[in-house]
């Protein structure tokens, strides 16, 4: 069958102006800070970064210490595609050749195209090839370990992956052929869409940071009708992830599994507490026992007794048959207790004496009965504030508290979203047997930009409604994506960079603080004023869009509605 799409590629020019790149670099030594897209930079010694890799090769292995730094070059390579991109107002074709004079100017490598970089956004298609040359990396490792038997340059790898990604909205693999470590006369590596490389999943370990955790797979040709949800219906499905949030979260859940401690997961909705706590079971030592899961906010008050300790024939009305508790059908294994804030006061007295003694009683029953469960809780409200409140026992609290784990939301975690919306393309395409070639670049800013009040389990919505109104053999387009009445995002871009001698002439920016309160002392404004003129700076900078407001003054978007309905008001 011919390909529906042909490789119509854009080539991407090797000449770079240093001068476009320079401005977004500003030195400002009097406040002791060096800025990069108003980021903060440090300019230090390699050989402590060599020695620090050095290290870490010592204490926790080669392979660990690849993906570590693999990772970290990866983040850093979202965070600049993504700045370049918004102060270049989207013109990939620049953007693209910015990337790697940038890492030039940081000091890592000395890029050589062995061919034009290559890139088609309605297909997906794309592909890269170059020579690195003087890698600080390869030369470090040949200089400290000697000949190796793999590639060394893994910060850079990561970082063309991350940038690479980011810009395409889709996982872009950079892989190292040849390095200076192996023995070779320089270094050289290829970029290509990572259902092109037949051998990614030895390449794709940094994106694992515990076992556990799931990396993007490859996707195949047309999948045949019903084939598709075998594969991806695994028992620890989308743990994907290589922001520094997502992997904090991960190292707390391996540390904790292998303990019968109890464990609180705490986030917003759709942030993948279940999903998590399936984890922490399965790696756990309970992992051949059962998991039993129950929704507290999901049950009628009356009814919750029954529902966790079980009930005698004849204990009530419409109690025909004796039955087990979610307890007793989870004894021996775990019992994961969702939307734990939910569950009525005198169903928290009883839970807390179980947890406490481990041992219940049946609704009916005098028998006393023996359990042994681990539990998982989680909650998207804040307990500490329930307890104050005085909807939820103080006792029991503390008793839940023991390992408290926080699921970052997903706009906290963005350099994640192209690996999600890979994983999830690709399971809808195979349950609906349908062939996606991609996203559309406009497509994957909005995903970038939109706020996700519903987290993850929001963004699994949107792609699957994506793939089925998507066209068969084409791209996912915004109309594809916000058809459910979400509010389409705006490209926000952020304020020019400021020149240099501006910068000197103004105040060291760790005074600016302090020079502002004294203003607005000075100025005699009311605390309402001042919060009333930051809304309104906020929202006139990013062109009325709330949720970019939001994040700008470091809120929720309901929160800033909420303040700006009062003062509607008022």
């Amino acid at each position: 069958m011919s390909d529906p799409h042909p490789r119509r590629l854009t080539s991407i020019p090797r000449e770079v102006d240093d001068h476009v790149i320079s401005k977004y670099v500003r030195f400002a030594p009097d406040s002791g800070q060096i800025l990069l897209f108003d980021q903060r930079m440090l300019l230090m010694h390699g050989f402590t970064l060599a020695a620090l890799r050095q290290e870490l090769i010592e204490r926790l292995g080669l392979e660990r210490t690849r993906e570590l730094f693999t990772r970290l070059g990866y983040q850093q390579g979202m965070e600049d595609a993504r700045r370049l991109h918004a102060s270049e107002k989207g013109e990939l074709e620049r953007i693209l050749a910015y990337g790697p004079r940038l890492r030039e100017m940081e000091g890592f490598v000395r890029n050589q195209a062995v061919d034009h970089v290559q890139f088609n956004l309605e297909t997906g298609d794309f592909w890269s090839d170059y020579y690195w040359e003087s890698s600080w990396e390869a030369e470090v490792h040949l200089k400290q370990s000697g000949i190796s038997g793999s590639p060394a340059c893994w910060m850079m790898t990561g970082y063309a992956t991350g940038f690479t990604t980011a810009l395409m909205g889709r996982p872009i693999l950079w892989r190292e052929i040849e390095c200076v470590a192996m023995g070779h006369a320089r270094c050289r590596v290829i970029g290509q869409p990572l259902e092109e490389c037949d051998d990614a999943e030895a390449h794709l370990r940094f994106l694992q940071v515990e076992d556990f955790i799931s990396a993007p797979r490859r996707r195949g040709t047309r999948p045949a009708p019903g084939t598709g949800d075998a594969e991806v219906n695994r028992s620890l499905p989308d743990l994907i992830g290589a922001s520094s949030s997502f992997n904090t979260v991960a190292y707390l859940i391996k540390r904790v599994a292998p303990t019968d401690a109890t464990v609180l997961l705490t986030g917003e909705s759709g942030v993948g507490k279940e999903r998590f706590s399936k984890a922490l079971h399965a790696i756990g030592p309970r992992t051949g026992k059962p998991f039993v899961s129950i929704n507290c906010a999901a049950i009628p008050h009356e009814l919750v007794e029954a529902e966790l300790f079980g009930v005698e024939k004849g204990a009530f009305t419409g109690a025909t048959v004796a039955r087990p508790g979610r307890f007793e059908r989870a004894s021996g294994g775990t019992l994961f207790l969702d939307e734990i804030s939910s569950l009525p006061l005198h169903a928290q007295g009883k839970l807390l004496r179980v947890l406490q003694e481990g041992e219940l009683e049946r609704v009916g029953d005098t028998q006393v009965r023996q359990v042994d469960v681990r539990i998982i809780a989680a909650t998207n409200r804040d307990l500490r504030s329930e307890v104050e409140a005085g909807r939820f026992r103080e006792d029991l609290f503390f008793r839940l508290n023991v390992f408290p784990v926080k699921i970052p939301p997903l706009r906290e975690r963005r350099e994640d979203i192209p690996l999600l919306v890979d994983a999830f393309v690709k399971r809808y395409a195979a349950r609906f047997a349908k062939h996606i070639a991609g996203l559309t670049q406009t497509a994957s800013e909005k995903l970038w930009a939109y706020d996700w009040p519903g987290n993850i389990r929001e963004l699994e919505n949107i792609i699957e409604r994506a793939v089925i109104l998507a066209e068969d053999n084409g791209s996912i387009d915004v109309e594809h994506l916000f058809s459910g009445g979400e509010q389409v995002p705006d490209t926000v871009l952020p304020p020019p960079p400021v020149a240099p001698h501006a910068r000197e002439a103004e105040a060291p920016l760790a005074d600016t603080p302090s020079r502002l309160i004294d203003g607005i002392l000075d100025a005699g404004l009311s605390l309402a004023e001042v919060e009333a003129l930051l809304i309104d700076a906020a929202l006139q900078r990013t062109a009325g869009n709330l949720s970019a407001a939001a994040r700008l003054l470091k809120l929720r978007r309901g929160q800033l509605q909420y303040r700006s309905d009062k003062r509607s008001a008022s």
